[in-house]
């Protein structure tokens, strides 16, 4: 399977050098890679305007003006409507999203159960908002409006990334092998979050979310979101008062997503 390919020198120099690297968590370090990945498969179906080329050779903010740097997402954002869906914030804030489009079209192709897809479609929107914890960060996101197996998928994919199970056919990937050394060691709540998993009745439900995973950094394939939106429609409780307005315990999240800029 072709994946992305990701330069360990640019890489290493993109998080400030080596010196830098080694300072870094190992768990930080696991998700600087994926979201590089990610960027990588983006902009791989970019096709360059000079508007584009003049726009990304601006120097961009070290961070959104209401949000500090831990909040990633530093492009110009168009507005959302009033009373925002999932599917306007997919299109004006999780978009290209070539990922997890990927990841979730595999589950599809596979026969994995909807929840399973719907799961996939979202296990990493939230890179767009922050990246490290993202599985915590994700489950807390999606949890006021899915079934409870997703957003506790959602939530345990993170640690299991690292760890390989030969029965369903997921392998510790080489990747991190390249990057990091093969004798790098992941943060010992991962650990402990795997092994509390790795005995849980839904296992499956997040060990499903990195088996697709592995083939959502495929280049050459332009998902859309439109074959899944029956799928949305019923595994996702779109509030009537809009994303963010409903009172739920993550509506401050869906609006820092609808705003960043805003200052307090």
């Amino acid at each position: 399977m072709k994946t992305v390919d990701i330069d360990r020198r640019s890489f290493i120099a993109k998080l400030g050098g080596a010196a830098a690297v080694l300072t870094m968590a190992p768990e930080l370090l696991a998700e600087e890679l994926e979201d590089e990945m990610i960027r990588e498969l983006d902009n791989s179906f970019q096709q360059e305007t000079p508007q584009q080329q003049e726009t990304e050779d601006r120097p961009e903010p070290t961070h959104r003006r209401g949000t500090g740097r831990v909040f990633t997402n530093m492009k110009e954002l168009p507005p959302l409507p009033d009373k925002p869906t999932f599917i306007d914030f997919f299109n004006a804030r999780f978009a290209p999203g070539r990922h997890v489009l990927q990841s979730a079209n595999h589950a599809v192709e596979t026969g994995q159960p909807e929840r399973t897809i719907f799961a996939c479609l979202v296990h990493d929107v939230v890179q767009g908002l922050v990246r490290c914890d993202h599985g915590y960060w994700g489950a807390q996101l999606f949890a006021p409006y899915v079934d409870e197996r997703v957003s506790w998928g959602i939530r345990y994919h993170q640690a299991l990334r690292f760890f390989p199970d030969d029965e369903v056919g997921y392998a510790y990937p080489e990747m991190y092998n390249r990057i990091f050394g093969k004798d790098y060691e992941v943060e010992d709540y991962i650990k402990r979050d795997y092994d509390m998993v790795r005995n849980h009745k839904w296992y499956m439900e997040s060990r499903l979310i990195t088996v697709n995973d592995q083939y959502g950094f495929v280049p050459g394939y332009e998902p859309s979101i439109e074959p899944f939106i029956d799928i949305i429609g019923r595994q996702f409780k779109q509030p009537k008062e809009g994303l963010g307005y409903d009172n739920s315990p993550s509506a401050h999240m869906w609006r820092t997503l609808q705003n960043p800029d805003r200052p307090l």
